[in-house]
């Protein structure tokens, strides 16, 4: 099963990017030449939120986070990496730099051939779809194009899927679940925790239950993964920063000292003031049905949390297991088991 997943990752990646030039090349094609300013893409900006102008842009970043999210993804199949502790690191960067690019081009794209942003954003078919439509005159066009950028959707379902899986093993290995032996089994045959990653599933639909019976009880729980993902980003740096960044143990991926000063700083100023800006409500017009009720959700999560520790993490949680690390380390790299298998072939000539 492991083996079929570099297939459908490659083909993820063809797709991602092939969809991207394909969307932005269609529309610049079928806008031409009716395109907005270049003052009105990269100087004006239009606010409905009824929020100031500083706060709509800064509750903005929200929605530009997401062309550079789940980088850490590698870091919940880094065991499964070859020669991990370079190419890990390597695979973090590209994203992100994959991802800046892409998504700042596919942006100006879309500002280009929008229109009427007015009409783009009261349309009941969304944004996005509406700009499509807009720039190919054409409803067919349109939904034929938002085709592509969904199917990266469902790619993107099997990448959460599987790490999501991993890290529920990974934790249930280490102690931290209920069940744990049962949650850290690796299936003999698949050679995957399918156990975990049942769980995963089970909840997945849980949630698409609870979006059925309340849309805003979903949106709740969503906001609330999103500040989580903030602070697990944060909390690891912060306490590496506490330190004075002597904690990590040497590794062959090490930024200069400044540059990691500056790069820990600046995450750690993001994630503090966007997980505050996302329990914000969209809009200052706040009504039952358009509240963020993020705050609430968080603080569940943090009551459950603190319930299963002191009931059986704190007795079970043990962290990460110090023989896996020492045999990942002993794990030879690409680089080193080639020779070796060039010359016991010389050998036996």
């Amino acid at each position: 099963m492991n083996s079929i997943l570099p297939l459908i990752y490659r083909g993820a990646f063809m797709w991602s990017i092939g969809g991207f030039v394909i969307v932005s090349i269609t529309c610049l094609a079928c806008a031409s030449p009716n395109y907005n300013t270049a003052y009105f893409v990269f100087c004006d900006f239009v606010n409905t939120t009824g929020w100031p102008d500083g706060v709509a842009w800064l509750l903005g970043l929200l929605q530009g986070g997401l062309g550079v999210t789940a980088f850490d993804a590698v870091a919940h199949m880094i065991e499964e990496v070859p020669n991990a502790d370079i190419e890990g690191p390597k695979i973090m960067v590209t994203c992100v730099g994959i991802g800046v690019f892409t998504g700042c081009i596919f942006l100006i794209v879309l500002l280009f051939v929008a229109g009427n942003m007015q009409t783009v954003a009261s349309s009941a078919a969304g944004p996005l779809l509406q700009i499509l439509i807009d720039a190919t005159k054409s409803n067919a066009g349109g939904i034929c194009l938002l085709m592509l950028p969904l199917v990266c959707l469902v790619f993107a379902i099997i990448s959460v899927m599987t790490t999501s899986s991993r890290m529920i093993f990974a934790f249930a290995r280490d102690g931290g679940l209920p069940a744990s032996r049962f949650f850290a089994k690796v299936h003999p045959t698949l050679k995957l925790p399918l156990n975990a990653l049942i769980l995963s599933v089970v909840v997945v639909i849980a949630f698409g239950c609870i979006f059925l019976g309340s849309s805003s009880a979903f949106n709740a729980i969503i906001s609330a993964s999103v500040v989580a993902l903030d602070l697990s980003y944060g909390i690891p740096i912060a306490i590496n920063c506490l330190q004075g960044r002597k904690s990590l143990p040497e590794r062959k991926w090490k930024l200069p000292n400044a540059v990691g000063w500056f790069v820990d700083i600046v995450a750690l100023s993001y994630i503090a003031l966007t997980t505050v800006l996302f329990v914000f409500p969209p809009s200052s017009t706040v009504t039952g049905s358009s509240m963020n009720y993020c705050i609430a959700a968080f603080a569940v999560i943090i009551i459950i949390s603190v319930f299963q520790w002191f009931v059986d993490g704190r007795k079970n949680f043990t962290g990460p297991r110090a023989d896996i690390l020492d045999a990942l380390d002993t794990v030879p790299t690409i680089e080193e088991v080639q020779p070796m298998h060039e010359k016991e072939l010389a050998g036996r000539a």
